[in-house]
């Protein structure tokens, strides 16, 4: 077993803000080195707030990866936004995730905070793998020194590893002294349930277009784990009938797929045989219902 030091140690809380789909799901798996937050094409996947732990005996890095800042449409969305607030007041360093083709001036009111923070900013330009050259980099880098001088600016490749290394060794050095805040073995504050909601959820949002993955909340009723196996039983909510039937599809074909895809996952996430059984409900308006979000995790 590794030896903890606490003698020269460092630990602090790194959280990931920015606008949605710009990377920080990927660039979080690649900081952790485990695919700890869901990630697919579609914005908003993220709803929660999200912890990855990385240890070493030198120090400990609590990553946080947040919803993406957007305005709130529904009670759903003020929870998610909560999360993303809240990641102002309680980093150690702040990693603000933009891309090559987002407006700097996206998001302005949040931006303003940004700039005014007294804690080291990292600014991530992320996908600079989808620019021609160095010219366009350069006058990126120089619109982003206007916006956020404080900021350091480190452009990145989440998606091909590209200068991830050099962004961890520079989130190391800012990391203020300080003992362990969880177990050296610990990978997220998570409970494992969770990740296995996630992983449905990452599911709908690939095989079902429009409003149904974003209708659809999944709530783990059983997980039963023994030495070799582990039988789940989870139920899928949605807001309307009509839902419901698309969601299960013809003979129950769509409802299948995406069980099946989803144990595979969750089989290779805890290295054991999975028995998945799905189920579908309506629970009418949810995303709006205070009793329903606090039942889901959205409000404590």
């Amino acid at each position: 077993m590794e030896e903890i030091k606490t003698e020269n140690h460092r630990a602090g809380f790194v959280n990931i803000v920015g606008n949605p789909n710009v990377g920080k799901s990927t660039l979080m798996n690649d900081l952790v080195g485990e695919r700890i937050s869901i990630i697919t094409s579609k914005a908003q996947t993220t709803r929660h707030r999200i912890m990855g732990i990385v240890n070493t005996p030198d120090y400990q890095i609590v990553y946080s990866d947040t919803p993406g800042v957007l305005k709130p449409k529904y009670k759903l969305q003020e929870s998610m936004l909560e999360f993303s607030e809240g990641a102002l007041t309680d980093a150690d360093i702040l990693l603000y995730v933009t891309d090559v083709v987002e407006d700097p001036e996206k998001n302005k009111d949040y931006l303003d905070r940004v700039a005014k923070e007294t804690i080291p900013v990292i600014l991530v330009i992320n996908k600079v793998d989808l620019l021609k050259d160095n010219t366009e980099l350069e006058a990126l880098v120089e619109a982003w020194k206007k916006r956020l001088p404080n900021a350091e600016i480190f452009p990145v490749s989440a998606k091909e590893h590209f200068n991830v290394d050099n962004l961890k060794a520079r989130i190391v050095e800012l990391l203020p002294p300080s003992p362990p805040f969880f177990g050296k073995d610990a990978l997220t504050d998570k409970p494992m349930r969770f990740f296995v909601t996630e992983i449905i959820r990452e599911k709908l949002l690939l095989n079902y277009d429009k409003e149904i993955p974003y209708s659809a909340e999944v709530l783990v009723e059983k997980f039963d784990e023994k030495e070799k196996s582990i039988h789940i039983m989870a139920v899928i909510y949605v807001e309307r009938d009509s839902q419901k039937g698309i969601l299960i599809g013809r003979g129950g074909e769509k409802i299948k797929k995406v069980g099946i895809e989803a144990r595979q996952d969750i089989e290779r996430f805890f290295d054991k045989k999975v028995y998945l059984e799905l189920f579908v409900k309506v629970e009418k308006d949810w995303r709006n219902r205070e009793s329903k979000l606090r039942q889901f995790g959205y409000i404590e």
